[in-house]
């Protein structure tokens, strides 16, 4: 499975939540190195990150070039704070086009900075 790195800056927004309890946040994302173009995305979250103790799931649209294969594919995260952080943060199966159609894999975060290892169409 091809593996490569990229980073992003991220431009986070709070909006109007959706749900009673929750926060929301409209994010755009600039990504370079592996991953080079621009990803909009929602997130929402519950919980208390002050204490340690919260939750949030993300979807964001990304457009541009992984590796020099070009086209949009969304991603989501699924992460949980209980005392550590745990994060899921792949591409979604059938979400891909142009290029990236077909593209399966999984993103890995340490700050700004990504791993992805993915599998091409």
């Amino acid at each position: 499975m091809p593996e490569t790195t990229a980073a992003f800056t991220i431009d986070l927004k709070p909006a109007d939540p959706l749900l009673e309890a929750t926060g929301r946040f409209d994010f755009t994302k600039n990504w370079t190195g592996g991953m080079v173009g621009t990803s909009t995305g929602l997130m929402l979250s519950a919980g208390d990150p002050s204490t340690g103790t919260a939750g949030y799931v993300a979807l964001e649209v990304f457009s541009g070039r992984i590796d020099g294969l070009e086209g949009t594919v969304v991603l989501q995260q699924f992460g949980t704070m209980t005392g550590e952080t745990t994060l899921y943060y792949e591409f979604v199966p059938g979400s891909g086009t142009g290029q990236l159609a077909g593209v399966l894999g999984k993103l890995k975060l340490d700050g700004h900075e990504v791993s992805v290892s993915y599998q091409g169409p």
